[in-house]
């Protein structure tokens, strides 16, 4: 199984929906760039990006 990104947050998962999205967003095989965020409150670039959980997120996702 791939990788897949969320359309909206775009955490990065195996799933077809993203399970941190409430409701039924869709996730992309088509992505690129990794941004792993482990401190999200100490982070400027997840601030910049409005990142609030530690994970693994795309930086673009189509």
């Amino acid at each position: 199984m791939s990788e897949r990104a969320c359309t909206k947050c775009k955490r990065i998962t195996q799933n077809e929906v993203c399970p941190v999205c409430h409701g039924n967003v869709p996730t992309s095989d088509n992505w690129s760039g990794l941004l792993i965020v482990l401190n999200p409150e100490t982070s400027k670039v997840a601030k910049e990006l409005n990142i609030t959980l530690p994970g693994e997120y795309a930086l673009r996702v189509k």
